[in-house]
């Protein structure tokens, strides 16, 4: 029998999940867009974008990509300075190239180098930011775009005391009846789900935004006092027809392409683009249920193909976002099938039933959104880093608090520095143990030696009393830097000096054999 191929044998889980996370995305791509001083319907565009051309190239499995919060800043300054939105465009199109580029350069590899410690954090801190900002749209207030993660909110607030208040100031019934409901039912899935079954297949989130259109239509007819108003109902605009649908695209203006300011432009969003993609893809794998790699080189190809696409349709930058492939993973999606349609859901929906979509409330979103972040930021989270010690739980909590209190992308170089510098203290951590039995010794490499270590080394050595028998032990280090071969040899040359004899251990090869110059005569080599 035939297997089948994996993006058909699990559309069951995928169809439903990209439904889901198309409902996720399109307030988030709304939102975004207007946070950056761009057309409403440029979100949707690279939200299309992202998950359209990002997903057929991509060889990720669940990261979900469209026009990311932390790229605000950037692109309305960027569209502020240039002479028309068709100029910035076409730095879209050159930081999609200058990605493309970077993947040719096999850069998506520095994202192997992020503490795993710093990635948590950056998961905990998002997931956190998710339950203080969308309380305060759960209960009404809408005066904050969605999807922001910065500290400092466009309303004047920011994320600590938006949050008490929207309670005191915004605090509505029918939003508040329908998000509570909403998150009482989606926790209550997590475990009546059935394992067996077409209802299994069933995604929570989706029942919730149903539920939430069809309460708000109810309010309107039995009690209007608690029905939602359109601040806080999902908002796509709205075309009279195929044409004007069309003419909400643009096109670039490649006449500014002379100017140095697009091309700083392109390679800022660029390299922002790929660092915040290449993170967000680590995360993604970290919480990925099956646990697969994917290909960060590959990565940075699909995110520069996505871009330079969605620059000449007339989208935002796009990234991978942390919080729509989240939604992917707990609507239940398996392989790319759902970020591709999810695509596809974004533009057959704008296109055809835009007036459905603007009936649903934010408040059911939030709802979801919430969910989300209590599965991002859970307790256990906290405990596991815990338990790993201070040079794994400083690192994360750092990371944490960073971007809680700044934004991603600040939040998360804060982390990086913070976690390279635990990184090197633990190096510095005694590498080389002696042990002996009477004139006997033994030194002994407990990893690898790099250059940090080389004064460790001749101290241990030089410690050794004359008359011994010394065995140096590298069989547990797979590398040696030169400079250590280097003591090692000078204490082999000065031992004939000093009546010490010498043999040294480790599973050399040719290359590494001919480092080692101490006399033949006196040194073993085993």
């Amino acid at each position: 029998m035939t297997k089948k191929p994996e993006f058909l044998a699990h559309l069951w889980q995928d169809i439903p999940a990209s439904i889901v996370v198309a409902l996720v995305a399109l307030p988030l791509c709304l939102g975004i867009a207007l946070a950056s001083g761009a057309p409403l319907f440029s979100g949707i565009i690279a939200g299309i974008a992202g998950g359209i051309v990002v997903g057929f190239l991509s060889k990720s499995q669940l990261s979900v990509s469209g026009p990311a919060a932390g790229l605000t800043v950037i692109v309305l300054a960027a569209i502020e300075s240039m002479p028309s939105y068709e100029a910035f465009l076409v730095a879209v199109c050159l930081g999609g190239v200058m990605q493309m580029l970077f993947s040719l350069t096999r850069s998506g590899v520095l994202a192997e180098f992020v503490p795993s410690s710093v990635i948590t954090g950056m998961l905990a801190a998002i997931g956190l930011i998710l339950i203080l900002k969308q309380i305060p749209h759960a209960v009404g207030y809408d005066g904050n775009f969605e999807g922001s993660l910065s500290f400092n909110q466009e309303d004047g607030l920011n994320t600590l005391t938006a949050l008490p208040y929207s309670i005191a100031n915004s605090l509505t019934a029918g939003p508040l009846i329908i998000a509570s409901i909403s998150l009482v039912f989606l926790f209550w899935w997590d475990k009546a789900r059935p394992k067996e079954g077409p209802i299994r297949f069933v995604p929570g989130p989706l029942v919730v935004v149903i539920f939430g259109v069809i309460m708000n239509e109810l309010f309107k007819l039995v009690s209007p006092d608690l029905a939602i108003g359109a601040t806080h109902l999902v908002q796509v605009p709205v075309s009279d027809g195929l044409a004007d649908f069309a003419g909400q695209f643009a096109t670039p203006d490649f006449s500014v392409i002379g100017m140095p300011l697009v091309w700083t432009t392109g390679l800022t969003l660029a390299i922002v683009a790929s660092l915040e993609s290449l993170l967000s893809v680590k995360a993604i794998d970290e919480i990925d249920p099956r646990r697969r790699t994917t290909d960060k080189n590959r990565e940075l190809f699909a995110q520069g193909g996505g871009n330079l696409v969605s620059g000449l349709i007339g989208g935002l930058p796009l990234t991978s976002v942390i919080i729509r492939s989240s939604a992917n993973v707990e609507a239940g999606a398996v392989t790319k099938t759902s970020t591709i349609l999810h695509g596809f859901w974004l533009l057959l929906s704008v296109l055809l039933i835009p007036v459905v979509l603007n009936l649903i409330p934010l408040a059911a979103l939030a709802a979801i959104l919430l969910h989300i972040g209590y599965k991002l930021t859970r307790y256990e989270l906290y405990r596991d880093r815990w338990k790993q010690g201070y040079h794994q739980f400083v690192p994360f909590v750092v990371t944490v608090g960073a971007i809680l209190l700044t934004d991603l992308l600040i939040g998360i170089v804060i982390g990086l520095i913070v976690g390279f510098i635990f990184v090197v203290a633990r190096n510095f951590r005694p590498a080389i143990s002696v042990a002996h039995d009477g004139e006997d010794y033994l030194v002994s490499a407990r990893r690898n030696l790099y250059f940090i270590h080389k004064y460790e080394l001749q101290k241990k050595l030089s410690d050794i009393p004359e008359g011994s028998t010394v065995v140096i032990n590298l069989n547990r280090a797979e590398f040696v830097d030169p400079d250590n071969f280097g003591i090692i040899n000078a204490f082999a040359r000065n031992a004939e000096f000093r009546d010490i004899d010498v043999s040294i251990r480790g599973q050399f090869g040719t290359k590494i054999d001919s480092l080692i110059e101490a006399p033949r005569k006196k040194v073993v080599y085993q």
